[in-house]
């Protein structure tokens, strides 16, 4: 799910594929801003078939917190 992820984040985002870990986190490492990363959720909805609550989405800090989030519910 990790890869599915990062994919999502270099093709839609323009994030530096290199600078992408499980760790890294999405605002002060990659710099994805708070528009972005409700793009993120849309796009991971519409990749995975997920809905993603707002509550839930607030709590993404890394990239690993999207890909085990993602991972625990995608169909």
């Amino acid at each position: 799910m990790f890869e599915k992820v990062k994919e999502l984040l270099v093709e839609e985002l323009s994030v530096e594929a290199d600078e992408i870990t499980p760790s890294a986190e999405l605002v002060n490492d990659l710099g994805i801003n708070s528009l972005e990363l409700a793009d993120l959720v849309m796009l991971c909805e519409d990749k995975f078939g997920v809905t993603i609550d707002d509550d839930d989405a607030q709590k993404f800090v890394t990239v690993g917190d999207v890909a085990e989030y993602l991972a625990e519910r995608a169909d």
